[in-house]
């Protein structure tokens, strides 16, 4: 037992009733159970195939915080945070560390029966719902962050949409890192959509103080019979951010869902997708953007299961990496032995626009099916040296000639998104970052 394991084995042991007594039932039954899961697994060495690019002991080796007994953050995050996107109307929610701010809430009502609430209080007040759901996806005896973020995590947020509910307006979550000293924070997040029901999330993560973060992050989505979901993260922390996510999506015949994951700037990052086909018809797009420099570190893993025929899936990953920046990209595609008529795509490109850039790709598919369609590839490489040379020959100096093909190159992954606004905002922001006057949007941080 390593001294990363054992001080959250010490913190668990000690604060075990604390922990339980600001939460819920619902989440707390399952939390001797993830702690027995973590107690026997420990973090992930390298050697275990889905954390090879990413020393995860290393990661949680550090005391931070944990604000166990729920004391208040004093912000408002209202009144002094703005995040916009000109032109999208969205129903605007705030999630500060990892507790649902309700003090204010938004003036614009959701359909009837939608709820966007507390993780907390709606086990509390919806528990037969709640716990038909919660840790039926995020197994916590198959990952040990996830086992940790079970036996550890107090409150988060709950989506539920009902059947043949559509949403016209987005809804936006800001995810607010706020404290005065180094703090770990544990977010749950539980989407249900029902048969037929239509939802479009932006999820935003935002650093408000310049101190240490670790954050551990489980996301179970249910995608039911005709449903349709979309959602957006976008990542905008700063070098001292640790952010580790994991995604759990499964979808029902017919469904539709869309992910893409953006990063625009961050310290260390580890996402991990888990996407699971349970019924015929059901497609998804997976996409992701990632611009990195100094010592940023990204690593996007995912795994999309087909287990049913006749369904499709579409990866497209793109990075673009400078200074001393890292990243990582391993996709797996596993095609059943029924799971026939399946159409798969995967593609991961990245640029390393310096020697001391590194980027570790591994594309993977894995086929027990003999009637499909797939394919998978990646590429490594540098800026073509004849598009410089032809832009320059038309009067575009070497650095802009630069600019504008790296924003070439990753603006294939922003046009999969399906808001306009949101689409075109990227876009903005993507060409800022390239040009270094983004080092935190202007428009998203806190002020006196």
């Amino acid at each position: 037992m390593t001294h990363s394991e054992q001080q959250y084995i010490d913190l668990y042991t000690e604060a075990r009733q604390q922990i339980s007594g600001h939460s819920a039932p619902v989440l707390n039954a399952l939390r001797d159970q993830a702690f027995e899961d973590f107690r026997r697994q420990g973090f992930p060495s390298r050697k275990v195939e889905r954390y090879k690019y990413t020393d995860m002991q290393a990661l949680f080796e550090p005391n931070y915080g944990v604000n166990v007994n729920r004391l208040d953050i004093p912000v408002n995050p209202y009144d002094i945070f703005r995040c916009d996107v000109p032109n999208l109307s969205t129903s605007l929610y705030f999630v500060v560390n990892d507790s649902f701010y309700k003090r204010a809430l938004p003036k614009a009502s959701l359909p009837e029966g939608v709820m966007v609430d507390s993780l907390r209080d709606a086990a509390a007040s919806h528990p037969e719902l709640v716990s038909r759901y919660y840790g039926k996806l995020a197994h916590s005896g198959e990952d040990a962050v996830t086992a940790l973020n079970t036996m550890l995590a107090q409150d988060g947020l709950f989506i539920y949409v009902p059947k043949n509910v559509r949403l016209t307006r987005a809804v936006q979550v800001i995810n607010i890192l706020r404290s005065d000293v180094d703090l770990m924070v544990n977010r749950r997040v539980l989407i249900v959509m029902e048969e037929g029901s239509e939802a479009k999330f932006l999820f935003c993560d935002d650093s408000a103080d310049d101190r240490h973060f670790l954050s551990t992050q489980v996301i179970e989505a249910y995608v039911g019979e005709n449903a349709s979901l979309d959602l957006y993260c976008l990542e905008e922390t700063h070098l001292k951010n640790t952010r580790v996510s994991n995604v759990y999506i499964e979808q029902q015949a017919s469904s539709h869902v869309n992910h893409d994951v953006i990063t625009l700037h961050n310290g260390i990052t580890r996402n991990m997708l888990n996407l699971t086909f349970r019924g015929e018809g059901a497609e998804c797009s997976c996409n992701g953007c990632v611009i990195a420099d100094s010592t940023q570190h990204v690593d996007n893993n995912t795994l999309i299961d087909h287990a049913v025929g006749h369904c499709d899936s579409h990866e497209l990953y793109k990075y673009v990496l400078d200074g001393s920046a890292k990243g990582a990209f391993a996709g797996r595609v596993l095609v059943r032995h029924d799971a026939q008529k399946t159409t798969s795509n995967e593609v991961n490109q990245n640029l390393c626009m310096t020697k001391q850039a590194h980027m570790y790709t591994q594309p993977m598919l894995e086929i027990y099916a003999d009637d499909v369609k797939c394919s998978h590839g990646s590429t490594v490489g540098q800026l073509n040296d004849a598009a410089l040379f032809y832009m320059q020959q038309r009067g575009i100096d070497e650095h802009e000639a630069k600019l504008l093909l790296e924003f070439a190159f990753v603006g294939e992954v922003i046009d999969h998104i399906q808001l306009e606004p949101l689409k075109d905002r990227l876009h903005y922001l993507v060409e800022k970052r390239f040009r270094g006057e983004l080092g935190n949007c202007v428009n998203c941080k806190l002020r006196p």
